[in-house]
């Protein structure tokens, strides 16, 4: 299958070009800057993302150059670009001062297969410290900004483009045009990636791997795990047994929920209530990871003893994606974050790893769920942390507390769905990701008829994006806002006062703990 190799130098917005090029209908690769493949029959091209470094830093990431300029079309990204110039012969220098921002093109070769159908004057978006001063002798600049002489530069021998913008953003207002004259104009994609292509090629691959095998797959109710299975089912039918597992922390009656859900997709899922395990465990604790690492340990052991009854098993199927394994794995050597499906089997279980969705992004796994003509509720879930409600509770975990933020929850959640706004949508599907979080640190005084209360205040919080990695805080309609408070005082007990978070990512996170 033809595709694009992205060597990642770094850059916050690496995982931004993939799904860019994905976008394109084109199957694409995110590498770590010194791993470009050994076999690369059916690379059509490269693109260097950008880097937190200089290039003039002795710890700069380098690549060598001719594994791949002169065999297929290369386009420098910022970074990229930087490296290119400095690499071929021209100059890098500290800019006066950091270009960083919007800008416009206002001089573009129009001619240049990279700029066709640009228009004079197009915004891009600059980030970077240093600027090209002169460009390598076999070059020709093709676009300028103000202060940006060399914003864009091709070779003038070889199929070699560069730009110090970054086309990825959407502040870049035709770099979706950008990266489509590259990947299919001058790579030649056929843009034959696509979520029917994918559901054939893997559940035919899906077929050639396990033969006969039994597989155990850990359902957690969200996209991905649900996805995973439905496309295992397809390919081997009753041979994979699914284990959902309950730690008490899940929403309002999910448990039961998401169980006819399954069995409604003709899943084979087992059920298992731990919820006294875990809250036991948990009791007293107050510190955000060690709850985290207590609920991903005891997972860990209630799911190993019941797959230990499926004594022929001999596969352990997950929901990984594509996102995971980047950041698990970043180049840097530090982990970015810790995924509860990344980092290998426990040696006990003497179980084969099988992800067949190990190289699609969040939107594609939708894509996908919907090929699969799976229900939309299930396809369009928010997100919703491994842990559950218990990095949603500040402070130690107990029944009653779960209680209260399930109750409180339910109705925000539910409200968001029956909301429909003058597009036509849900407030739900509007939204990536919502949920309540019970301040159970916080006593909060109140007036409820004659009587003072001294209760806990909820915090609801909702956010936009497109990957998570970045996000803004939702401008919920304030009736909305005004009616779910209203509910939620009047009818949860324990609560006597509603917040709500309007911090984007960064500097906040999208959950609280």
């Amino acid at each position: 299958m033809q595709k694009i190799i992205i060597l990642d130098f770094g850059s916050q917005t690496t995982q931004l070009i993939g799904r860019r090029v994905r976008e394109l209908d084109t199957f694409c690769e995110i590498l770590p800057y010194n791993k470009y493949p050994q076999d690369d029959a059916d690379v059509i091209g490269v693109i260097l993302s950008g880097s937190p470094y200089s290039v003039h830093d002795p710890e700069a990431f380098k690549v060598d150059l001719s594994q791949f300029v002169g065999r297929v079309p290369v386009l420098g990204i910022c970074y990229g670009a930087q490296f290119i110039s400095h690499t071929l012969g021209g100059k890098v220098e500290k800019a006066d001062s950091r270009e960083y921002g919007r800008a416009n093109l206002e001089t573009i070769n129009l001619d240049n297969p990279l700029f066709k159908g640009f228009e004079k004057g197009s915004q891009v978006w600059m980030s970077h410290g240093d600027t090209i001063t002169a460009i390598p002798n076999d070059f020709k600049v093709i676009g300028s900004t103000k202060d940006v002489q060399n914003a864009a530069f091709a070779s003038t021998n070889q199929p070699v483009w560069a730009v110090q913008f970054h086309p990825e953003v959407y502040h870049t207002t035709q770099g979706k045009q950008l990266l489509k004259n590259f990947v299919v104009g001058i790579c030649g994609s056929k843009q034959e990636w696509s979520a029917a292509s994918f559901v054939d090629t893997t559940v035919a691959e899906l077929k050639e791997q396990l033969g006969n095998d039994r597989v155990i797959l850990g359902l957690s109710g969200g996209v991905d795990s649900s996805v995973a299975a439905v496309l295992l089912n397809r390919a081997i039918g009753d041979r994979l047994t699914c284990i959902f597992v309950d730690h008490g922390m899940l929403r309002k009656n999910e448990f039961q929920q998401v169980m006819d859900d399954y069995r409604c997709l003709g899943l084979n899922v087992i059920g298992v209530d731990a919820s006294e395990k875990f809250f036991a465990d948990l009791a007293g604790v107050t510190e955000p990871e060690q709850k985290r690492k207590i609920i991903g340990r005891d997972f860990v052991e209630v799911f190993n003893a019941e797959a230990k009854k499926i004594t022929d098993a001999r596969w352990l199927a997950q929901g990984t994606i594509y996102p995971d394994r980047i950041e698990s794995l970043n180049i840097t050597g530090k982990v970015i974050k810790s995924h509860h499906n990344v980092g290998g089997l426990p040696k006990e279980m003497h179980l084969q790893l099988c992800e067949p969705l190990k190289w699609l992004f969040k939107d594609e796994v939708r894509r996908v769920g919907r090929q699969l003509e799976m229900h939309e509720h299930l396809i369009e879930r928010h997100p919703f942390p491994g842990p559950g409600l218990a990095v949603r509770i500040l402070g130690d975990i107990t029944r009653e507390k779960v209680r209260i933020l399930q109750d409180a929850d339910d109705i925000y959640i539910r409200g968001l769905r029956e909301y429909v706004d003058a597009d036509g949508q849900t407030l739900y599907n509007k939204v990536w990701q919502a949920g309540a979080i019970l301040l159970s640190t916080v006593r909060s005084v109140g007036v409820m008829g004659d009587e003072r209360t001294y209760e806990n205040p909820v915090a609801l919080r909702a956010v936009t994006s497109t990957d998570a990695m970045t996000a803004d805080w939702a401008h919920l309609p304030y009736d909305f806002l005004a009616k779910v408070s209203n509910e939620i005082i009047n009818k949860v007990r324990g609560v006597n006062r509603v917040c709500y978070d309007i911090s984007s990512k960064p500097p906040a996170t999208i959950e609280w703990e």
